[in-house]
């Protein structure tokens, strides 16, 4: 039973956490997957991986990635306006002509016409230890 709440415990906090991690580093949102279809598995653990991911620099390749997965979430219910206006904000952090603040507000506005549990629970959207955005 314990090894069944430290799974579950580590799922919730990859469930936070995930795209906080993919908007800084792919190969570290890999290798939590990886870690967790371990047979035993340590939150302490996922949470170092976190940690080491949210050190590295913003990197405007990755935090696309990570917006691109989360429009996903979006993408079968909102309008095509919603899908241009995202894209091109999207665009735009990529030429360095709006800020991943930009790009926070727009998917929490998404997510007030469009409201998901999930994402509204992502300390990349909502903030964190990690992210300070309110």
């Amino acid at each position: 039973m314990e090894n069944n709440n430290k799974r579950a415990l580590c799922q919730q906090l990859w469930a936070r956490n995930k795209y906080l991690v993919l908007s800084h580093s792919s190969n570290i949102y890999n290798e939590i997957r990886q870690y967790l279809k371990n047979k035993e598995v340590e939150a302490s653990l996922v949470q170092e991986m976190i940690d080491r991911a949210c050190q590295i620099p913003e990197h405007r390749g990755q935090v696309c990635n990570a917006f691109h997965h989360i429009w996903g979430y979006f993408k079968k219910k909102a309008t095509d306006a919603d899908r241009k206006d995202y894209m091109l904000l999207l665009d735009r952090y990529r030429f360095g002509q709006a800020s991943q603040e930009d790009l926070i507000a727009k998917t929490r506005d998404l997510l007030d016409r469009y409201p998901n549990t999930y994402l509204q629970h992502s300390t990349l959207l909502k903030g964190d230890s990690h992210e300070t955005l309110v």
